[in-house]
């Protein structure tokens, strides 16, 4: 089974991602946490490190594209592989959406290509939709320290997942909460694609 976590930076996919597969392999459900990043942190510290303001700037907007593009692709495929390989359940930290998304609010060039070369992998049991306001989730981008994103991205990063053609079928968690709240939402939202048995196993294990 795989259960995919996705929304704007500053969510709390990672987290909440991590969190969830620890909570399910303590109620007895073999999990696996996936970090399916197109690798910009890295790409923006080589950047910095030859003297050049970001990843883009390093290798084009086209090069840069295709080179996040097929990062993500191959954890992705890994992430996919391992799980099937071990019969463990999968949580995706991103999906194949944040992708696009990002693209497509970038205006990068590609994203029929990427949406085909994304398009073997088997659809999440579970998507789950980590809804937060931007401003919120700028200021959580802060408060890690690592990067910072400008508000207008961040809201263009919303609209574009609400403008995907598969989001009528995510499940949306409302993550402007802490991250308590935000635990309790995806318990209560995965149960729902567990089995029966391990359903009560689960929550019991709250």
């Amino acid at each position: 089974m795989i259960i995919a976590l996705v929304g704007i930076d500053g969510a709390g996919k990672t987290t909440q991602a991590k969190a969830l597969a620890g909570r399910l392999r303590a109620a007895g459900v073999p999990a696996t946490y996936f970090e399916n990043a197109g690798g910009r942190p890295l790409w923006n510290r080589l950047a910095r490190a030859l003297g050049r303001r970001d990843g883009p700037h390093l290798f084009g907007r086209t090069g840069y594209a295709a080179l996040e593009a097929t990062v993500r692709w191959l954890a992705i495929a890994r992430a996919v592989l391992v799980s099937r390989l071990t019969g463990r359940t999968a949580v995706m930290d991103r999906w194949s959406w944040c992708q696009y998304v990002v693209m497509r609010v970038r205006r990068d060039r590609g994203g029929r290509l990427v949406r085909l070369a994304y398009g073997i992998f088997p659809p999440p049991s579970l998507v789950c939709f980590l809804a937060v306001s931007p401003e919120r989730a700028q200021q959580r981008v802060l408060a890690r320290g690592i990067d910072t994103e400008e508000l207008p991205y961040l809201r263009a990063l919303d609209a574009g997942y609400r403008a995907l053609p598969e989001f009528g079928t995510f499940t949306v968690v409302d993550a402007d909460g802490g991250p308590a709240e935000v635990r309790a939402t995806l318990d209560r939202v995965v149960r729902t694609v567990l089995d029966p048995a391990v359903r009560t196993t689960v929550a019991r294990s709250d």
